[in-house]
């Protein structure tokens, strides 16, 4: 892990290691894995490298229940929340959540710059709810900075489902009634000064109004439909002086952050990861406990390390291009991530 400190980062993943393998505190899943191990992690789990030895974290092990075997014992008596990721088909994966949510957002809340994101401003959510974290998550952004945020309600499943149906005449009016709600909002509520949306609703909104005559100040965005070509145009057609805070993010991750924009980097999308709590490394797809070099394209592969969650070596969905330190997020990032080409004629990304 380039130019972030091997020690500080070996040293997080052995507190982490040692409070799910713990019978004290750890979380049953992982305990039930130690018992059929011959060898204790807590002992011989010592550095990041390490964690190859738990092999891949499969997203098969998230589906169905019981999902309190992923509360460590430390939170069993906490408040639990369960938030999913796809769903389309099939059962969900689900991964339960007490404060990481609160934790990530509060994290991100101070990489916004406060000219663009005032505190006590008002927010408006047009994303995915339901059974997300999202609407959870902006709610307490807007909170933690003071302002009170309105939610528009949309199921991106419906929306991919129309899609594979080939109804795009229903599809286009679900997208309708999502960016007439976000209008009424935006219309009734002159406090609201930033954003979360999707790209795709990006795009829908500036079709129909000037965000920042709208009084909009700053956007945070997020989804892979983002390109360096949406990025541009976003930047240079749509924007004016309203603040761009592009995000890569997901249940399993938490927050991976945007570069911040150098004209110099042609408009490429490039995120960092919440180091030393998530760790994003670019793979090689037939040897995927391989890093690919600088610039070299690859799979994305995720290693969440929290107290409440513990999910050494996922393969994600998407690939990207590796990306070296840069000068705020001293470690590696990601580059034009975007769903693995392998896989393209089975993802769909719907509103996203």
């Amino acid at each position: 892990m380039a130019a972030m400190s091997a020690e500080s980062l070996d040293a997080h993943v052995r507190e982490i290691v040692k409070w799910h393998f713990d019978p004290a505190t750890g979380t049953p899943f992982w305990l039930d894995v130690a018992s059929r191990l011959d060898w204790d992690p807590r002992t011989e789990i010592q550095t990041y490298r390490d964690l190859d030895r738990f092999g891949f974290f499969q997203d098969e092990w998230l589906r169905g229940g019981p999902v309190r075997r992923w509360v460590p014992k430390a939170y069993a008596n906490s408040p639990i929340y369960t938030f999913e990721t796809g769903g389309s088909t099939g059962v969900p994966k689900s991964r339960i959540n007490i404060n990481d949510f609160r934790i990530d957002y509060e994290m991100f809340s101070d990489t916004l710059p406060d000219e663009h994101f005032p505190k006590g401003s008002d927010w408006l959510m047009v994303g995915p709810s339901g059974p997300r974290r999202l609407r959870l998550a902006v709610e307490h952004l807007a909170q933690h900075r003071g302002g009170v945020c309105f939610c528009v309600d949309l199921d991106p499943r419906w929306v991919i489902k129309l899609i594979k149906a080939r109804q795009m005449d229903q599809m286009e009016a679900y997208k309708r009634h999502v960016i007439d709600q976000a209008l009424t909002l935006l219309k009734a509520h002159d406090s609201i000064r930033c954003m979360f949306v999707t790209p795709k609703l990006l795009e829908a909104l500036a079709e129909k109004i000037s965000l920042e005559k709208a009084g909009i100040r700053g956007i945070f965005c997020g989804g892979t439909e983002m390109t360096p070509q949406f990025h541009r145009w976003v930047r240079e057609e749509v924007l004016g002086d309203v603040f761009f805070a592009p995000t890569y993010g997901n249940t399993l991750m938490g927050l991976a952050v945007g570069k911040p924009f150098d004209i110099r980097d042609n408009y490429a999308i490039i995120y960092y990861p919440p180091m030393p709590r998530a760790v994003l490394e670019v793979v090689d797809p037939d040897d995927p406990m391989k890093v690919v070099g600088y610039g070299k394209t690859g799979r994305v592969r995720l290693t969440t390390l929290t107290k409440e969650f513990f999910m050494p070596r996922f393969l994600e969905r998407d690939e990207a291009e590796r990306e070296p330190p840069c000068d705020t997020y001293p470690w590696d990032g990601v580059r034009n991530v975007r769903p693995v080409s392998r896989f393209q004629s089975s993802v769909t990304e719907g509103v996203y």
